[in-house]
C-alpha cells in the first residue's frame, strides 16, 4: 500500500465520527483538500501538516513519517 494510502487510512481514523466539515472548517482547509488527504490523492503542505498534527493532539512524525 502506498504511503500516501496509509497517511489517507490514518488520518480517517483520527477524525473518527466527526464529520470532514467540522475538521476541515477547525484545521483552515476546504473540505475537498481533506477528502483527498483522506483518500491518499494529496499530501498535505508542511504548514498544513503542522495544522493537523496540531488539531488531532499528535506530531506530524506520528501522522506523516511513521
Amino acid at each position: 500500500m502506498s504511503r500516501k494510502k496509509n497517511i489517507g487510512i490514518l488520518l480517517k481514523s483520527l477524525r473518527g465520527e466527526r464529520s470532514q466539515g467540522e475538521v476541515a472548517a477547525n484545521i483552515g482547509i476546504s473540505v475537498s483538500a481533506l477528502s483527498m488527504y483522506e483518500q491518499g490523492e494529496r499530501t498535505p503542505k508542511d504548514e498544513i501538516k503542522m495544522k493537523i498534527a496540531e488539531y488531532f493532539g499528535k506530531t506530524v512524525q506520528e501522522i506523516f513519517f511513521s
